[in-house]
């Protein structure tokens, strides 16, 4: 796949895990400049260093309007338009229903609604004619996981919106769509829903009787979705909500 070829891209959430990973795929496949985004400068400038000099550092926090708009003045002062969005940028955590403190409830509908939302209104002025956006979602929105109920509708959220910006962007011939990730090895297991090294192999191991692939995700997986859906080849492709969790949802 080599339609990245001198396009920009910006990833959002891209200091580890599937916005890492995505970044990395659109660098190997042509990209002239990508844009990533995160809220930790350390780990963000450690990301840089290991994805090369076509990687752009910019700290901001999703939630953080005013972050958002100097994010989108530095692009803009680059010279830069932008061909591809992923706005990637979430966090989960466990809420029980009954115990859950508000500053919990704002803290997941900040970053995974509103720093959506605002991402992209943000950055809708740097985007080409014909460019995609790519918005991360999850398939706990369909599966009514146990104590995710605000990670869940958080993405639910998520998922509603790329079908109301597929039309409200016609007109600009850009194209929204969402990436419904199943479970994903990645660092949120450890750093937001707190799980020991254990738990998670417990797990893997429910995995492998739960989804028909037998396993849990890998980010390169994630990512090769994200590519095919911000690419060419999807072209035609708009509004949808792609599961990519090994069948989890289809049974």
């Amino acid at each position: 796949m080599s339609d990245f070829n001198n396009k920009t891209i910006l990833v959002t959430g891209a200091s580890s895990g599937i916005g890492f990973a995505a970044a990395q795929a659109y660098l190997e496949q042509g990209a002239k400049r990508v844009y990533i985004i995160g809220r930790n400068a350390q780990k963000l400038e450690l990301a840089q260093a290991q994805l090369g000099e076509r990687a752009v550092a910019l700290v901001a926090d999703v939630g953080n309007l005013a972050q958002l708009e100097q994010m989108a003045g530095k692009i803009r002062h680059n010279g830069d338009t932008l061909d591809v969005l992923f706005a990637n940028a979430g966090i989960a955590e466990n809420n029980l229903v009954g115990s859950t403190t508000e500053a919990a409830f704002d803290a997941t509908f900040d970053t995974n609604v509103k720093g959506v939302f605002f991402t992209v209104q943000s950055v809708l002025p740097l985007m080409n004619p014909g460019s995609s956006i790519v918005l991360n979602a999850s398939v706990a929105a369909n599966k009514g996981m146990q104590n995710l109920s605000l990670y869940s509708a958080s993405k639910a959220a998520v998922r509603s919106f790329a079908r109301t910006w597929c039309n409200d962007l016609k007109a600009q011939k850009i194209r929204v769509n969402t990436v419904s990730p199943g479970v994903t090895l990645t660092p949120i297991l450890e750093t937001g829903l707190k799980m020991t090294a254990p738990q998670i192999a417990e797990l893997a191991h429910y995995l492998k009787d739960a989804v028909p692939a037998g396993r849990l995700a890998d980010v390169k997986e994630i990512a090769a979705a994200v590519l095919f859906l911000s690419s060419d080849a999807a072209s035609f492709v708009n509004g949808v909500e792609l599961c990519v969790d090994g069948g989890y949802t289809q049974i």
